[in-house]
């Protein structure tokens, strides 16, 4: 594995796989890399001849008084778990490589931004104003500088894959964007790289945004189709954590994340929960599997 910190470095690097003719793919993170990270390699490692791993932490997803300072960082932990795994390329960049213009802090020197409307408006977007505008920013950056043809995303951040499919497909970039399931401790928690500032307490009181979601894909399951029956009872199991602090947990249609009153053939369920200092988002898809072979942007 070669380890990259310099765009033009990387991309000479990789203008030989592409003259071979060989798929390269991406996978995205902000680093403090888990088993949900490794099976996105891994993923990639299966359809790709070459695979990137990014670890970047992005300054422009965050919001004012959000956890930037105190991010889970650990690049030489993060680099060795690369190595074992078989990554191709690490490429890990400092902030001034990716915002280098002008002076003050990377989001004043981010002149050019990415805004996918119609799928930020809620949910993430209205609890954390600008983070997608952030996150489609860094990802359009990194799909021009990997040039890959694929990138690889996991289900937990549901709506940030469809807001990063939205504009892979709006701006017609020639890759594809493949979503990957969530992948979660025994007692379901989603893994995360936030979950290491989880007291055992708290770790435990997190588990109720996914006994919620349970429960609203049992009573689906069952035949429920009320949108607002199936939050209700998301609200009761998360109520009855003391622990737990709810930001949202609703139904909503599966490709615009618009709500739902009544649920026809699939839907999802979504969550996110803060516990103590820590934030915590999940989610199940309700009479749906996740295309994990999207159609690629033209």
């Amino acid at each position: 594995m070669r380890t990259f910190h310099h765009i033009p470095e990387l991309r000479t690097h990789l203008r030989a796989a592409r003259d071979e003719g060989l798929a390269v793919g991406l996978v995205p993170t902000m680093g403090a890399l888990h088993a949900g990270h490794l099976a996105l390699i891994e993923r990639s490692q299966t359809e790709c001849d070459r695979t990137v791993v990014s670890i970047f932490v992005n300054p422009t997803q965050f919001g004012p008084g959000e956890d930037l300072e105190r991010y889970p960082r650990d690049l030489a932990g993060d680099s060795r778990a690369c190595q074992e795994a078989g990554v191709d390329a690490l490429f890990a960049p400092s902030t001034e490589e990716m915002y280098p213009a002008g002076p003050g802090d990377a989001a004043a020197r981010t002149l050019t931004r990415v805004c996918v409307s119609g799928l930020t408006e809620r949910y993430e977007g209205a609890v954390r104003p600008g983070h997608f505008e952030g996150v489609a920013t860094v990802c359009a950056k990194l799909f021009q500088i990997v040039q890959p043809n694929r990138a690889y995303f996991g289900q937990k951040d549901y709506q940030q894959l469809l807001v990063v499919q939205r504009m892979v497909a709006d701006l017609n970039m020639p890759l594809a964007v493949v979503p990957v399931p969530t992948v979660r401790e025994p007692d379901g928690l989603a893994l995360s790289s936030r979950n290491a500032y989880l007291t055992p307490e708290e770790r435990a009181a997190g588990t109720a945004l996914y006994r919620a979601l349970q429960e609203a894909a049992r009573l689906f399951g069952g035949g429920e189709r009320s949108a607002e029956e199936l939050k209700r009872s998301m609200h009761a199991i998360l109520g009855a954590e003391p622990e737990v602090a709810v930001d949202y947990a609703e139904v909503a249609d599966i490709h615009r994340l618009s709500p739902l009153d009544t649920i026809g053939d699939e839907a999802i369920a979504l969550g996110a929960i803060r516990v103590g200092q820590t934030r915590l988002l999940d989610n199940v898809l309700l009479g749906a599997t996740l295309n994990q072979h999207p159609r690629r942007a033209n």
